[in-house]
């Protein structure tokens, strides 16, 4: 497969391996990322599980209800606070079996994982390790053909601090239609070596 993967947005495209935080205003924003993510890749051929937190944009609970094959639908609370509470490695585990199976079992060529991480402004255990979970991501990409996009409202995340630890986890960034390399990127060794 090539190395080059749509985006569905006009003039952006991201390499196999891509962990993307998309930063956005309000559902409306957030749909206009999501919703042509994952319908390039429907039209692509690639496997594609999106985890929401909020509801669920129209044209995606349509395609899913439609029974076109190939979207997966989730709730936050039935992945990220599955036990009432957030675990890096319960949901670590939960992307590599999501992962290993679509590969393994289903014959998958390319998985796009989408994640939106509103979830981790309730107050609820386990939360304050999202930016852990984050740098922990890069380090699960490398194992198969995917990328994966972290949706991260504006609107909700106003706390500079994390949103700077949120920069520091992403190699990319997808903000007013631009993917950039993020130049605060930590590697993940060294960024959790900080945080300890």
């Amino acid at each position: 497969m090539s190395e080059t993967v749509a985006t569905g947005l006009p003039g952006v495209s991201m390499t196999v391996g891509d962990h993307i935080c998309a930063f956005y205003r309000g559902d409306l924003a957030r749909d206009a990322v999501l919703v042509p993510y994952v319908e390039a890749g429907l039209d692509e051929g690639d496997r594609c599980l999106c985890v929401l937190d909020g509801s669920q944009p129209e044209e995606l609970a349509s395609i899913a209800d439609g029974g076109r094959s190939g979207l997966t639908l989730l709730q936050s609370d039935d992945t990220y606070l599955a036990s009432g509470c957030f675990s890096p490695d319960d949901m670590l585990s939960f992307w590599y079996e999501r992962a290993r199976r679509a590969f393994d079992d289903e014959g998958c060529a390319f998985l796009r994982a989408v994640g939106e991480m509103t979830w981790a402004l309730r107050d609820l255990p386990g939360v304050d390790l999202l930016v852990m979970y984050e740098a922990e991501l890069n380090r699960f990409l490398p194992k198969f053909p995917q990328t994966i996009l972290c949706l991260y409202d504006l609107e909700r995340f106003t706390d500079g601090e994390v949103l700077i630890d949120i920069l520091r986890t992403h190699p990319k960034v997808l903000m007013s239609g631009m993917l950039v390399d993020n130049p605060w990127f930590i590697e993940p060794d060294q960024f959790l070596a900080r945080l300890s």
